[in-house]
């Protein structure tokens, strides 16, 4: 995939700030790039994950904090809040209901936990993040810690994904993003939303 190739080939500065767009843990970006050439893209996605379900709890939060809370809109340009845009696009059929319910889950979740509820949105449907969140609150720490491990590698699989992917594109060959912005651009289809997991977000 010419995609794939780019991400093998492109100077590592390049593709280090694509890479923190998929997970903003310091330490990543370096690790999946260490790993190149990926022979496919499976192998990249893999990888991909395995980094991010290795990461301390101190990273994974600075990973986290790139993220916002579900119902919130990402605003800006910049490629983490496209990818969010992206992700959370089954919140623009959320009833008010589930809307209000949610930003009241959403601060519980945080006075209880410390930390934003992360789960992966994509391929879920309000309600089901709904559900999810209120089951998670009667997770102790330590195991909502390894729950939201769980979510931000199943969210940075599908991001780097999507990064290496030519089904993202049409009429023309995206390119890898550096800081929000691609060398050739041309018109943009909305991302997959599916990881090669299981269709929950």
């Amino acid at each position: 995939m010419p995609r794939l190739d780019d991400f093998n080939d492109e100077p590592g500065d390049r593709v280090a700030a694509a890479l923190h767009a998929c997970n903003a843990a310091p330490r990543f970006a370096a690790e999946v790039l260490a790993g190149r050439p990926y022979p496919d893209v499976d192998t990249l996605v893999a990888r991909a994950e395995e980094v991010a379900r290795s990461l301390s709890w101190d990273e994974v939060s600075v990973a986290l904090a790139a993220h916002p809370r579900i119902g919130d809109r990402a605003e800006g340009s910049s490629a983490e809040a496209q990818a969010s845009r992206r992700e959370q696009s089954s919140m623009t059929d959320a009833d008010a209901v589930t809307r209000t319910a949610l930003v009241e889950g959403n601060r519980a979740y945080e006075d209880r936990f410390g930390h934003v509820f992360l789960i992966r949105a994509a391929g879920r449907s309000p309600a089901e993040m709904l559900a999810e969140l209120r089951r998670r609150m009667v997770n102790d720490a330590e195991a909502e810690r390894a729950e939201a491990i769980e979510q931000l590698a199943q969210i940075t699989g599908l991001r780097v994904r999507g990064l290496v992917s030519d089904a993202m594109a049409t009429g023309e060959r995206a390119t890898l993003q550096a800081g929000g912005t691609s060398r050739s651009r041309g018109t943009a289809t909305e991302e997959r939303n599916e990881s090669g997991a299981e269709p929950m977000s």
